[in-house]
């Protein structure tokens, strides 16, 4: 029997969120088998007894939003690199990002089924993986990386599905291509973006046709849509349709606010990688045409998370890691706190509220009874400062199906 004892510890995130003061908790064969003082009692109950001298257990973090294999959307990097060089990256991306105490990842682009099976046999360190495979995009779109010198730039391989797609039946197909390529979720593009080749951020990509398709597709092989919505009629028309999750919701006003609150979709902001623009805009690293529409678009996003936020609009975190760097996910916490959240709330967004929305609540997201012992381990109180947790050094142990995946606490 492989059972550790992790004792003098304040948990944070048990049921409901709740914060349990000088208390212990038992992992037996990857799950969490028991909480409370009494459990130290007999310790030759376990294999393995950590005392964590009034330090603090969170549940894993989950990253509703992330791309791990790549590296900032370089066209040159497509270009160059070998097939095998860039997989090579996700693997460093993988775990860099468990590493900063993401245990589970719902990857919204470019991860295949063959990355996600060799993460889950454990061939390499990896959060657990939820995967979209490929992105739908119209022709011109924000996943159409096809240059005006005609080059495409999107990565292929056998198996790997192309993202264009158009008209109601051509959606249909790449719904049930992608489906079949292994995606656990549809990741759709409904607006432009910031480092589209072909289109602005308030460009509306499919109708409303499309997207209904591509949802009631999804829905008949049991999966649900995640949008891309910066502009505010793509994200009009992501509501109508009613998909499952909503990213960067940049355009959110308090009419479609509430409309996601009735609906129960989620909103997951990405403020990371808002920032990380931001800074691309100021320094000039964007390209010309895109710097003042991106500085406009970040300022909105900031104000209108506050509104989707004050009417109740339930959040996950998703940083865009991909976009920006890998393995700073947890900065996103000290954004959830700027705009009105308690350090509290924002743990609990990061865990629980993430879990739910990829469906994982009753496997993680919480210290309970039952659920993988996906643990992060910090001797400073990030109740008392959020932003602790930006810093990796911070994150002392990480646990994950009970196996210590990171230590630099005890020998």
């Amino acid at each position: 029997m492989n059972s550790t004892l992790i004792k003098n510890i304040t948990i944070i995130g048990a049921a409901n969120g709740e914060v349990i003061e000088n208390t212990s908790i038992a992992i037996e064969n990857g799950k969490i088998k028991g909480l409370g003082n009494d459990l130290s009692k007999n310790s030759s109950n376990y294999s393995q007894i950590i005392d964590g001298e009034d330090g603090f257990l969170m549940p894993g973090f989950v990253d509703a939003h992330v791309h791990l294999l790549a590296n900032g959307f370089q066209n040159e990097d497509y270009m160059n690199d070998p097939l095998s060089y860039y997989f090579y990256k996700g693997l460093n991306a993988a775990k860099l990002t468990l590493e900063a105490g993401v245990t589970t990842v719902r990857d919204c682009g470019l991860v295949d089924y063959g990355f996600k099976l060799a993460a889950s046999k454990k061939l390499f360190t990896s959060p657990k993986l939820q995967i979209s495979v490929m992105p739908l995009s119209i022709t011109g779109g924000h996943f159409d990386i096809t240059l005006k010198s005609g080059h495409d730039m999107i990565v292929k391989y056998p198996g790997f599905p192309h993202p264009i797609c158009n008209g109601v039946e051509g959606v249909i197909a790449k719904t049930r291509e992608v489906a079949r390529a292994g995606a656990d979720f549809i990741k759709v593009m409904a607006t432009g973006g910031t480092t589209s080749a072909n289109d602005k951020t308030d460009d509306i990509q499919f109708n409303i046709k499309e997207l209904k398709a591509i949802v009631d597709e999804a829905n008949r092989l049991d999966r649900k849509v995640a949008t891309h919505c910066h502009g505010y009629g793509g994200l009009e028309l992501s509501i109508k349709a009613n998909v499952h999750s909503i990213e960067h919701g940049t355009s959110i006003d308090k009419k479609n606010a509430k409309l996601m609150v009735e609906k129960n979709i989620f909103l997951v902001p990405t403020f990371s990688v808002m920032k990380d623009q931001e800074i691309a805009a100021k320094n000039k690293t964007l390209a010309e045409n895109k710097i003042e529409g991106t500085l406009k678009l970040v300022k909105m996003h900031k104000e209108n998370m506050e509104i989707a936020y004050n009417q109740g609009v339930i959040m996950a975190m998703g940083t865009d890691s991909g976009v920006q760097e890998h393995g700073n996910n947890l900065s996103e916490l000290s954004y959830f706190v700027k705009m009105g959240m308690s350090p509290l709330e924002a743990i609990v967004t990061g865990t629980l509220n993430s879990a739910k929305c990829l469906f994982l609540e009753n496997k993680i997201g919480s210290i309970e009874l039952g659920k993988s012992a996906d643990l992060v381990f910090t001797k400073k109180n990030p109740l008392d400062d959020i932003s602790i947790l930006k810093n990796k050094n911070n994150i002392l142990m990480i646990f994950q199906d009970g196996g210590i995946v990171k230590n630099k606490y005890i020998d």
